[in-house]
């Protein structure tokens, strides 16, 4: 669709939640030159600036723009995957409105002037907010650190080597001691690559049916624990990211108890999906880390309610079909997400497990306060970043409809109930359902 025009906008008679400030009330809110002017009950058309747009939200949800901390986009190197173009439009159908890219591009995002290139392409390109994290090795070859401070300077939000571990203990020890100095955020993808070996599915009775080798969540479990161990030692800045097994939130648990600075985050797959769901070798579901047994996915949920779980991330992950229909243990990992995020996510709400705020506040407020972004709030002059939300549209989820370049879903014709049904970016709107 064509973005709006920037006009004040009053978003009446609406559940507003805003979990930065655990507020969740009827009322109206008011947008002008590009940020939330106040969000109160009963400002009223009277009360607004001339030639505002009035919308009546019929008692829909507003909420502020998701953060999705983890995604990966083809610029640079990999546009037939996905270009900024391309995910800024599947993020605002699914009501994202900052994306934060990961850096294992062709060329990889560990020099300064990789991380200019995306923020000037993205700017010029997309219709979200996008926020790259940079390499936290050189290559992501795990052996030499990146100039945390020069790239930080340029831009980068973290630092990470996307779903490579770093094996070296020595080499992620200076990373984290060296972006300490910075006030740099470490992001890791905790997975013992010589632990993981040649499975590519959770290790367990299910795996053994189908005939597939197994992960085991200690290889996992056992790279945290060290992680931890580590930031102990450098007192440095810490996100796991993406916590899948009960063992790994054990570790997390005592580390958060014992005061060190971290947080993790789970993706929406892990917490709305179970190994089982992969059937006979559905690929679509073949992801890293690797869908956990129910038990885990249980204990994972009741963590993101009880704040051990900081964040929910997407994990949109592009794989063309030439890399997906394949047979189970030769497919790519990965699959899309951001167009589905919240959606799934609001599985767990109708079932009881988790409450909206809390969803909500895992989507946006925490990984824009764990980054630093300034969204994640409807306070008072915050970027006009907000979602509006049908909580009860019923969908169901069509590949072929989906705005991403890939339609690698796990959620394809899957029954949905609720989406989102207006995005505002900088106080614009830039989608809306009809």
């Amino acid at each position: 669709m064509m973005l709006s025009e920037r006009r004040p906008v009053l978003l009446a008679n609406a559940r507003i939640i805003d979990p930065s400030r655990d507020l969740d009330i009827v009322g109206d809110l008011l947008i002008a030159d590009g940020v939330i002017r106040e969000a109160k009950k009963g400002i009223g058309a009277a009360g607004v600036p001339e030639g505002t747009e009035v919308v009546d939200c019929r008692g829909k949800v507003i909420a502020p723009g998701l953060i999705d901390m983890r995604a990966f986009i083809g610029e640079p190197g990999a546009t037939y995957r996905e270009t900024f173009a391309s995910a800024s439009q599947a993020a605002a159908a699914g009501g994202v409105t900052t994306i934060v890219c990961q850096p294992d591009t062709s060329p990889t995002i560990d020099d300064p002037a990789t991380v200019d290139f995306v923020l000037r392409r993205a700017r010029d390109t997309a219709i979200v907010h996008v926020a790259p994290m940079a390499a936290l090795t050189k290559g992501l070859e795990g052996s030499e650190m990146t100039e945390i401070g020069l790239l930080k300077a340029a831009g980068a939000v973290a630092f990470t080597d996307g779903t490579r571990s770093v094996t070296n203990a020595q080499v992620m020890r200076r990373a984290l001691t060296y972006a300490r100095d910075f006030d740099a955020l470490i992001v890791h993808h905790t997975e013992d690559p010589d632990l993981n070996g040649d499975g590519v599915m959770n290790e367990g009775e299910f795996a053994a049916r189908l005939g597939l080798l197994g992960i085991p969540s200690a290889a996992e479990t056992i790279m945290l624990e060290r992680d931890m161990r580590l930031v102990a030692l450098t007192q440095g800045r810490y996100h796991a990211a993406s916590v899948t097994c009960a063992p790994s939130l054990a570790v997390l648990r005592q580390a958060k108890d014992s005061g060190l600075d971290v947080t993790a985050s789970a993706s929406i797959n892990h917490l709305t999906l179970n190994e089982n769901d992969i059937g006979s070798y559905r690929t679509f579901l073949k992801v890293t880390p690797p869908l956990r047994a129910e038990d885990d996915r249980k204990t994972l949920v009741a963590a993101l309610n009880d704040g051990l779980v900081d964040v929910i991330m997407s994990d949109h992950n592009p794989q063309d079909v030439e890399t997906k229909r394949l047979p189970f243990a030769e497919a790519a990992a990965g699959a899309i997400g951001l167009e589905t995020m919240l959606s799934a996510g609001l599985r767990l709400v109708h079932s009881g497990d988790v409450t909206l705020p809390v969803l909500l506040r895992a989507m946006s407020t925490r990984p824009a306060e764990r980054l630093g972004l300034p969204g994640g709030t409807l306070r008072a002059g915050a970027p006009a970043d907000v979602i509006v939300i049908d909580t009860d549209v019923p969908w169901v989820v069509d590949p072929n409809e989906l705005k991403s370049k890939c339609k690698n879903t796990p959620f394809d014709e899957a029954r949905m109930t609720g989406r989102v049904v207006r995005t505002i970016v900088a106080g614009r709107t830039i989608y809306e359902s009809l």
